[in-house]
């Protein structure tokens, strides 16, 4: 079975169902707001006039944002319909982002001249079953002393939620409901990989990233999940035997060999 051509399948039909949502609000981001949240805006600063490099950017929200700080930036995502609508929000914007459409495994550039930044965030690298691959193509888009930056989901949270920890060689193949508020009868297949921290670091390592930095939140900034709490303007918690479930990590890298 072809899983990236499933996943595709259905990220063209979210990417329609996300263009139109609150979720995402892109009126608000077009009146001048950013996309980008408290974590990665404290912690991935000085872009302004530097390359970067936004794998997995579905349409393109963030890649303008860090346009907007000042980054040259050029967006990639598996779904042309995503693409599309990132390419059409970068015309009405003026920003001279780029934008390709490509699954991640296949972003091999040769000879072009690297970035300096490779950033990626939420819900990215469950699509992916080898994260030895991804980390090599992570390695080799970023300038030696570049940085790579990530924000993504915390694998407990998906423990808690009946998947496995350390994963399987399979991924787990279900029809998912989409995270918007609009998303209706959505429900498309898709399939997800589980990756443990150690697995995410040491594939990162191993393709010649020093790991600089690693934070873990017991929030999220998206209220995407059941159960969550608001407790302060934009942190939603959620809480396990009554005590508070780690819902993000980010790690900081940076290319040394």
């Amino acid at each position: 079975m072809d899983y990236f051509e499933m996943n595709r399948e259905s990220w063209d039909q979210r990417a329609e169902v996300h263009f139109e949502s609150r979720f995402y609000d892109v009126d608000s981001f077009l009146s001048g707001n950013t996309s980008l949240r408290e974590i990665e805006l404290a912690e991935l600063t000085q872009v302004n006039g530097r390359r970067l490099l936004h794998l997995q950017c579905h349409f393109g929200l963030d890649t303008l944002s860090w346009a907007r700080l000042g980054a040259e930036c050029t967006g990639v995502d598996i779904s042309p319909v995503a693409i599309e609508k990132a390419r059409q929000l970068n015309e009405k914007t003026q920003l001279n982002a780029k934008f390709e459409c490509t699954d991640v495994y296949s972003y091999l550039r040769g000879d072009a001249d690297p970035f300096d930044i490779v950033f990626t965030s939420y819900g990215t690298i469950c699509w992916l079953p080898n994260l030895d691959k991804w980390a090599e193509i992570v390695s080799s888009n970023l300038t030696m002393g570049g940085t790579f930056y990530m924000a993504d989901f915390h694998p407990v949270y998906d423990l808690l939620t009946g998947y496995a920890y350390f994963g399987t060689e399979k991924p787990d193949v279900e029809e998912e409901e989409t995270y918007t508020e609009n998303s209706g009868d959505l429900k498309t297949p898709v399939a997800v990989w589980s990756h443990p921290m150690s697995r995410i670091l040491n594939a990162l390592v191993g393709a010649g990233i020093a790991i600089r930095r690693v934070n873990e939140f017991s929030y999220s900034p998206y209220q995407c999940f059941k159960g969550m709490t608001e407790r302060e303007p934009g942190r939603y918690y959620i809480t396990h035997q009554g005590h508070d479930v780690p819902l993000v990590y980010s790690i900081t890298g940076q290319k040394i060999e």
